[in-house]
């Protein structure tokens, strides 16, 4: 009995092997917080992209005095190169110019979309304040005034995290002005600015 005794005293007063316990212990949560970094990083910079892609597809639009379908392919495209080396499956893209009347109310003017649907022609948008005509008279020197509204979603699937957040739906837009015109034709729509 005594010799049971100085064994289990030997064996609770022992140290070797504690570090092989402890890393056992932490070894799932450090695993879980590189992965989580992983996932974390790339949602960040898809989410940077994104904001890119909608910039672009502004960027590119406002320089058209008229847009017809070729070029509107080409243009709403233009994204799925911005977003690479991200697949350009899970994005949607949507290209509206919005026509603004003097006591600010907005509708679209046409819209065009990539793996989406399209804004209704004629149907009203809430703008931001910053671009009513009474908030930023620079925004609409005559009446009526257009800005074009370019609009990307991306539906982020984490690597390994989607068991525990499912898809994350990273999303921007951004509202700019027509460089060259007072506003940009669509296939002949509106006919006259």
């Amino acid at each position: 009995m005594a010799a049971r005794g100085r064994m289990f005293r030997r064996f609770f007063a022992s140290t070797r092997g504690v570090a092989a316990i402890e890393f056992a212990f932490l070894f799932p949560v450090l695993l879980l917080l590189l992965l989580a970094g992983i996932d974390g990083g790339r949602a960040v910079a898809i989410s940077m992209k994104v904001r890119s892609a909608a910039y672009v597809v502004d960027a590119i639009a406002n320089q058209y005095p008229s847009i017809d379908d070729n070029s509107m392919a080409t243009i709403l495209g233009a994204s799925a190169t911005v977003l690479a080396p991200y697949p350009s499956g899970p994005v949607t893209v949507t290209l509206s110019q919005i026509q603004i009347a003097s006591g600010g109310a907005a509708t679209v003017s046409w819209s065009d979309t990539l793996n989406g649907t399209a804004r209704s022609q004629g149907s009203s948008i809430t703008i931001p304040a910053n671009l009513t005509p009474s908030s930023n008279p620079k925004t609409c020197a005559s009446f009526p005034c257009y800005v074009l509204l370019g609009e990307v979603t991306y539906t982020y699937t984490p690597m390994f995290g989607h068991f525990i957040t499912g898809p994350i739906n990273l999303s921007d837009k951004i509202y700019v002005t027509p460089r060259n015109v007072v506003c940009i034709q669509r296939n002949g729509v509106p006919a006259t600015c």
